[in-house]
């Protein structure tokens, strides 16, 4: 009898591990079908990003972080309400307020800010407050957790003060390393100044995104093998740009537009080998860049992953180095993000109880430099003949896009193309 009771009490806890382990199971396949969902949101958020800004940045090279701009929107979003938290949802796709969503986003962020040997990528966002606003306690403990986040407070009735002030965080952030404030020390000296400061009639925010990348092929190029070769520009005028060269196996594949037109992307690994940058040409030589531009979906980008194949080429890829500021205002509201900039509309009660608060300026600024190792002390004299092989050749030696992603996540860090590797600062 005692036997039997036994097995019985053995049966039930194997159906009830089972059904635990089932659980989990459903659970874990749930998260990772949001997180493979936001990916996808947020490579669609990424490519409407930069197809926005290459209409008007339609003449010289240009940089974007779409990682950077949409965890600026996601620390609005966290404070938005009615009208204006849906147009920022709908914008970005997901509503962050969702504690399944915060958790999926808060991981990769989490590790942008992470250095290795050969690899910097520094990502930081700030939400400058009019002074004399007392945010409430539940909005500050979400955004001093969202990402590498910050909350300072600004006297907006001082222009000059206030430009000054962003121009000056801006600046700090991209320099420091280990020397950046706690958040928690920002927000201290936040809250002295809306003590000392009068505040104003109207109670704006202003939104600041920075972020930097320095990186390192996971294959370096030799500075020995570098030339000057000619780049042909948009208008079929050339210039000698130094190009890197190397013979390797990478990622590579052919695909098509919607307009049946031809090109390639190749995948370049950095050292830490978390990151990788895609670069995307077209097949033509007379097809402008602005056809792939304009055709450029989040589906493609997701088709590359599966198209890419292992093989042997010669590469040819000018050094990377560049560095784009915007003003998203206009670009976030052509993306359909209009109610947070007006006073009148903007509705963030989750950010003070006070009504009033709107966003008067959004700024991005955003910087790449990738060279061969020693590029900067190698010698812009040295030429080096390059040997015949029967490797196929990757030339990038006209108008090109790139996109820097992470491996593990998928997600979209920069967008952006070159025209012409001579104007880049």
């Amino acid at each position: 009898m005692f036997a039997d009771f036994d097995l019985l009490i053995m049966h039930q806890l194997s159906v009830t591990s089972l059904l635990v382990c089932l659980w989990l199971v459903e659970r874990c396949h749930g998260n990772s079908s949001l997180g493979n969902s936001l990916n996808d949101l947020h490579t669609q958020f990424g490519v409407s990003l930069y197809q926005t800004l290459a209409e008007t940045e339609n003449n010289s090279n240009l940089i974007v972080s779409p990682a950077s701009v949409s965890l600026c929107l996601g620390l609005l979003q966290l404070g938005a309400r009615g009208n204006t938290l849906a147009q920022l949802e709908g914008t970005l796709g997901y509503d962050v307020n969702d504690a399944r969503v915060q958790d999926i986003l808060s991981r990769p962020q989490g590790d942008l800010g992470n250095s290795s040997e050969g690899v910097r990528l520094q990502l930081a966002n700030a939400l400058f407050v009019q002074s004399g606003v007392k945010l409430l306690p539940e909005f500050i403990q979400h955004a001093l957790g969202w990402g590498n986040s910050s909350l300072l407070s600004v006297n907006f009735s001082n222009p000059n003060h206030t430009h000054s002030r962003l121009q000056q965080w801006a600046r700090y952030q991209s320099k420091a390393d280990d020397h950046l404030q706690t958040r928690e020390e920002q927000l201290q000296s936040s809250e002295a100044q809306e003590e000392s400061s009068g505040g104003d009639s109207l109670l704006h925010i202003a939104l600041l995104s920075t972020v930097v990348f320095h990186g390192a092929w996971q294959k370096q190029f030799l500075f020995t093998e570098t030339q000057n070769l000619p780049f042909t520009l948009s208008d079929g005028s050339t210039v000698k740009v130094p190009m890197m060269y190397q013979s390797t196996e990478v990622n590579f594949g052919h695909f098509r537009l919607p307009s049946e037109q031809e090109y390639t992307v190749l995948e370049l690994p950095y050292l830490d080998r978390s990151l990788r940058l895609l670069v995307a040409l077209p097949g033509d030589r007379k097809t402008p860049l602005s056809q792939l531009e304009k055709q450029l979906t989040a589906r493609a980008v997701g088709l590359w992953d599966t198209g890419l194949r292992r093989t042997k080429m010669d590469i040819f890829m000018p050094r990377f180095k560049m560095q784009s500021r915007f003003n998203l205002k206009p670009v976030l509201q052509s993306l359909g993000i209009s109610d947070v900039f007006s006073p009148s509309a903007a509705d963030f009660r989750g950010i003070s109880d006070g009504e009033g608060l709107f966003v008067s300026e959004a700024f991005h600024e955003a910087r790449i430099e990738v060279t061969e190792e020693g590029t900067k002390a190698a010698s812009a004299t040295a030429m080096v003949l390059l040997k015949r092989s029967r490797s196929a050749v990757f030339k990038a030696d006209r108008p090109f896009l790139f996109i820097l992603r992470q491996i593990n996540t998928g997600s979209l860090l920069f967008i952006g193309r070159v025209l012409n590797p001579a104007e880049m600062s």
